[in-house]
């Protein structure tokens, strides 16, 4: 969707705006009564062209998506009083925040946890240097509000489901090296999935505790001259001394 740019125009000649003036003169820098926000400029983002950066009363106040100028219904001249400012300077850190988490989630499936926690890292005030004066100043986290909406429309649009991700994860380890179910079941509790969920899913795989100790012994064997050190390595991987002990047994017959 493309983006309008739009140009400051002289509000005065729009009626009803609550704009005055005291002379031809000042008409470019119009008085605003108190409580009186107006859209006096909407200018296309730099950095990001499917941004725009919204003035008011003269001044830049925050930036919209271009969904999101229509959807709010922000253009030039349209006034707002407090209340709805404060409300779209929040839908301007929402859609700033899920833009941002929507990238995180599409560089490879993540856990509800795991995204949980991202969120909860950007809550969290900043101290940072500004780069031309290199004054020190804080920045403040975002909101819980805008966390709850972000999250919200992720699972609204799927792009957080737990069951997806658990496959993705029981696959990808698969093909990395051998993991024992025990170690995979440990993992995906601690990305926060559901006891529920990770039974499912690993009674789903067709993998078996041998069979990822056969793949490891044929990838590692010949590292260990000492077969105890190699039965050790295989335990704190997860196996049973038993399943380590068969395919053991099936590699020296």
């Amino acid at each position: 969707m493309a983006l309008e740019i739009f140009n400051s125009d002289d509000l005065q000649s729009k009626k009803g705006s609550g704009v005055k003036t005291n002379s031809k003169s000042d008409r470019k820098k119009p008085e605003f009564p108190a409580g009186v926000f107006v859209v006096t400029d909407i200018k296309q983002a730099v950095k990001n062209p499917n941004r725009a950066n919204v003035y008011i009363n003269g001044k830049y106040r925050f930036s919209l998506d271009v969904y999101q100028l229509t959807e709010l219904k922000v253009k030039m001249g349209t006034t707002f009083n407090e209340d709805e400012l404060q409300n779209l300077e929040q839908q301007s850190e929402f859609g700033k925040l899920y833009a941002r988490t929507l990238e995180y989630c599409l560089m490879r499936p993540h856990s509800e946890k795991e995204v949980r926690d991202y969120l909860w890292k950007k809550t969290m005030s900043r101290r940072l240097k500004n780069k031309k004066t290199g004054e020190i100043y804080d920045k403040q986290g975002v909101s819980k509000i805008s966390v709850d909406q972000v999250l919200k429309r992720l699972k609204d649009k799927d792009y957080i489901n737990d069951e997806r991700f658990s496959r993705w994860w029981v696959e990808n380890r698969n093909q990395r090296k051998g993991t024992s179910l025990k170690k995979l079941r440990l993992e995906l509790q601690q990305k926060g999935v559901s006891s529920d969920i990770i039974t499912l899913v690993l009674d789903e795989s067709s993998r078996s505790d041998e069979e990822e100790i056969t793949k490891i012994i044929a990838k590692k064997g010949s590292r260990y001259t000492d077969q105890n050190k190699l039965i050790a390595y295989l335990v704190r991987q997860g196996f049973s001394y038993d399943d380590i002990k068969r395919a053991l047994n099936h590699e020296t017959d």
